[in-house]
């Protein structure tokens, strides 16, 4: 096997250490304390990196991002929120290049982290109302009370929500969903459609700052309050688009029902700040619902159907679940006969792939997969092959189900102990690095036709934690690549059961 990093390797490892480098030198400016660790965290739907870096008392979040006009977007939204009191985070640092900053360590608990465990135990619960209610008392803030003072030529890439951005967002859905997905539709009459959607939008006010991307992975819960991230995309614009985006927000699934509700709360708070015409609102808040969707969908075509990436893949059969509720349940005020349509064809012809939320299996390979679950107090299974080593995963850190009476003579591949750990928040954080490092080499080992992968997942006694990431794993690449795999529990012989 061919056991050196490629032109593309070299490089994306270069210019990684670089960044690291630079963020180290801002932070001792900044911090006055050597750096003890860089972590590398997961990235979002952005091509932004984000970095946790700690000193020997202080910590802070790096952010590497070569758009310069977008930076300076959010360096002037951050000093006019904090200027108004909002909580966003505060800026430590910016490199003389506005490449990389420092801003305030908000943790890594979002709004969206909470639905989802929540949701878990028992469903959309009281405590997440309440905190999308502690949310939505935040957005008049920023959208009329620091939306009046902000400098809007700082917007970026343009100063106000306007038919061009529109157009933009339904082009996207149109170029990266339904042609990638094989809808078929008469080009011609779906432009008039987005003409006369975009201009029905445009009666609405548009006199306020709209966030963009006012979605719950983008709310912070720090100290039982919520923080707001990702701006930098804010412009002039619609109340209504915000709101949509939050209770439309796909992987959130909060009820129809909730919805509603929040809305009206939305509505109520919105009051004290200016007069509103419920009715009038909600025609033109319908209209954003839709093309925020499509928006979303465009985004989901991108990543998901046209970069594999599974996590949007995953997301697109509830976001057209979404889109059935809206064709079902809602006519708006202006007729749009061919995109809805072809919204209807969507939900009823969709790709295999996009239906189930998968990626297209590779065509086999040679590659082979070993995955090992182990006991340390056994030492660490060796690699047969010529190769030598692979991955060591240390599960010791996860939540221990062996200490539990009622778990200990259960194993990884019960359900009892597999809903212990899919509850826990720390397992779910750990699989999204597993998965994303696993995948970038089984990806690279693909293209480059290696024959061998190892990944051994170790804990105390190879019964439950190592067991039950090894399953994970093995059941998620043989969902998404046709490769050959080989499991083994090293320790199955002596599980106490």
């Amino acid at each position: 096997m061919d056991r050196y990093l490629n032109e593309s390797d070299l490089i994306r490892n270069k210019l990684n250490n670089k960044i690291q480098r630079n963020l180290s030198i801002i932070f001792n400016d900044w911090s006055d304390e050597k750096v003890e660790q860089i972590t590398t965290l997961p990235s979002s739907g952005s091509y932004r990196q984000y970095f946790r870096i700690k000193g020997r008392d202080k910590t802070a979040i790096g952010v590497f991002n070569k758009d310069i006009k977008e930076n300076e977007a959010f360096f002037s939204f951050t000093k006019h929120f904090l200027k108004n009191n909002l909580n966003v985070p505060e800026i430590y640092s910016v490199s003389p290049d506005n490449k990389i900053y420092l801003i305030k360590d908000l943790g890594d608990t979002t709004l969206f982290s909470i639905v989802l465990q929540q949701q878990k135990k028992s469903g959309f619960s009281e405590d997440i109302i309440e905190l999308y209610k502690k949310t939505i008392n935040e957005l008049p803030k920023f959208q009329i009370t620091a939306g009046k003072g902000i400098d809007y030529s700082r917007c970026y890439p343009r100063p106000a929500f306007d038919k061009q951005s529109m157009l933009w967002d339904l082009n996207y859905f149109k170029y990266y969903f339904l042609k990638l997905a094989k809808i078929p539709f008469d080009e011609h009459k779906l432009e008039n459609d987005f003409q006369r959607f975009t201009d029905f939008l445009l009666e609405a006010d548009k006199n306020y700052f709209m966030y963009r991307d006012f979605q719950s992975r983008n709310i912070m819960i720090f100290k039982n309050c919520p923080y707001f991230i990702d701006y930098q995309g804010g412009r002039n614009g619609a109340l209504q688009y915000d709101i949509a985006s939050l209770l439309f927000q796909v992987k959130a699934a909060i009820p129809n029902d909730i919805k509603n509700y929040l809305l009206e709360y939305y509505l109520s708070n919105l009051g004290k700040y200016i007069s509103v015409n419920s009715k009038e609102f909600k025609k033109y808040y319908w209209g954003f619902v839709y093309l925020r969707l499509l928006q979303v969908l465009g985004a989901y075509g991108f990543r998901g159907l046209y970069e594999k990436k599974s996590h949007f893949l995953q997301s697109i059969p509830t976001a057209i679940e979404n889109l059935k509720w809206l064709l079902q349940n809602i006519v708006l005020s202006v007729k749009l006969p061919t995109l809805m349509n072809v919204l209807n064809s969507l939900t009823e012809n969709l790709p295999e792939s996009a239906r189930h939320g998968r990626v297209s299996k590779q065509p086999h390979s040679n590659l082979k997969i070993t995955i090992n679950s182990f006991s340390y107090k056994k030492g660490i299974p060796d690699d047969k092959t010529e190769n030598g080593g692979g991955f060591v995963f240390d599960c010791r850190a996860l939540p221990n189900p062996g200490k539990s009476e009622e778990l200990k003579h259960f194993t990884g591949k019960d359900k009892q102990v597999i809903e212990f750990l899919e509850r826990e928040k720390e397992v779910e954080e750990f699989f999204n690095y597993v998965f994303s490092i696993i995948d970038k080499s089984v990806e690279k080992y693909l293209e480059r036709n290696f024959t061998d992968l190892m990944v051994n997942f170790g804990c105390t006694g190879g019964q439950h934690r190592s067991v039950f990431c090894a399953e994970k794993l093995t059941n998620h690449l043989k969902e998404k690549y046709n490769v050959k795999i080989i499991l083994t529990h090293t320790e199955e012989d002596n599980w106490k059961i």
